[in-house]
């Protein structure tokens, strides 16, 4: 991920893995739409927010992504039944160890967009790209290398 395309350095870039049944569905009806939102972001068009892996998450930063949005079907709507609860469970346990890499947990975000929550997608990926906006771009303390067992 370069930062320089056309915005200069100092604009922030966020990763935005999306779910295929669901907050995908919401960026779409948020375009249909005509919803405006801040332009600094990528989309990744994910089967289940449960196969963001935390190595992908960390190959974000790693690229030079100020942040990294995971969205999702709501609790007990995810087509594959409970892999957001997976999700949910992989992403608290990666922002105890983001510090250990020097990144701030507030540069990983979670949360839940239905198909028809364009606004709501919108709203979610605005609040994102402007907090992690204060934070500034990432310097990273030491490589971030994650480790399967």
């Amino acid at each position: 991920m370069n930062n320089d395309d056309n915005y200069g350095n100092n604009v922030p870039q966020i990763v935005a893995f999306c779910c295929n049944w669901c907050s995908y569905a919401g960026a779409d009806a948020a375009g249909t739409s005509r919803l405006q939102t801040k332009p600094h972001f990528r989309i990744i068009r994910t089967m289940c927010s449960s196969r963001v892996e935390p190595d992908l998450i960390m190959e974000a930063f790693r690229k030079g992504a100020w942040g990294v949005l995971i969205l999702g079907c709501h609790p007990g709507d995810c087509h594959y039944k409970n892999g957001n609860y997976k999700t949910d469970r992989r992403i608290r346990l990666l922002r105890k160890t983001l510090a250990q890499f020097g990144i701030e947990p507030e540069r990983l975000r979670l949360d839940w967009v239905s198909a028809s929550e364009g606004a709501r997608f919108t709203r979610i990926v605005d609040e994102t790209i402007e907090a992690v906006q204060k934070l500034g771009p990432l310097n990273l303390a030491v490589p971030c290398e994650v480790i399967h067992e």
